[in-house]
């Protein structure tokens, strides 16, 4: 694997405290993650008022998949500066999106066999509105950018080894500041269900242009707090 430098870690917000927040994969399952933080976010706004979110009280938000997904759209900021959404509008999200990210025609609702055979001749979803809707909503916005410390893992299928895109390591190497929409849509592929996803990014100081082929961060560490490193 690369070597890299190590960045000295910013301060945490809370004194000697450093707060995580580690959010599984799972698809749809999405929803479940979406659900308690809204209701975390709820009680916060008791105590510290109706625009607390709950970007602001985590020094680093890591997930994998549809976590990393969510991880986003927690702490990518909107023309405000102020996250882009609000924990408890996430769930209603991918209710609403689901049934287009995942259409089920009438063949695949025949039987398991039919998603088995359909899964031996490429992805069962061709992931189009996926990669539409990520962009539509992250558009631009670079992982640099995030209202607060992310941490998303995925896993490069040519390189064949974990790829874990961290504000850390965009700070010092440029050409690891992609897309926060190029990154959610990698580390959402989840082999059979959807393509793998390639894309580049360019370090400006160099020119040097740097490959990734990605599929679903769950073969790297379907709860990122399992990560035991940071590269």
């Amino acid at each position: 694997m690369e070597e890299t430098a190590r960045l000295p870690l910013q301060p945490p917000t809370y004194g000697d405290l450093v707060t995580v927040l580690s959010i599984d994969g799972g698809g749809i399952r999405g929803i479940i993650p979406a659900t308690i933080l809204g209701f975390l976010e709820s009680e916060l706004q008791k105590l510290d008022g109706e625009e607390a979110r709950i970007a602001d009280y985590f020094d680093v938000i890591a997930g994998t998949s549809t976590g990393g997904f969510v991880t986003a759209m927690l702490a990518a900021p909107n023309e405000q500066k102020r996250p882009l959404f609000a924990a408890k509008d996430i769930s209603d999200f991918f209710l609403q999106q689901c049934p287009r990210i995942f259409p089920q025609s009438s063949s695949l609702l025949l039987s398991g066999a039919t998603k088995i055979i359909k899964s031996l001749t490429g992805p069962i979803y061709d992931g189009k509105y996926l990669r539409e809707i990520v962009w539509e909503i992250l558009g631009n916005t670079r992982l640099h950018q995030t209202l607060t410390n992310v941490v998303i893992p995925t896993f490069d299928i040519k390189q064949l080894q974990p790829t874990i895109f961290s504000s850390y390591r965009a700070k010092d190497r440029p050409k690891y500041d992609a897309f926060l929409s190029d990154i959610c849509i990698g580390t959402s592929a989840a082999p059979t269900y959807l393509p793998a996803y390639r894309f580049e990014t360019k370090d400006p100081p160099t020119g040097h242009v740097r490959e990734f082929n990605l599929i679903d961060g769950g073969f790297t560490a379907n709860n990122p707090v399992w990560l035991q490193w940071v590269k």
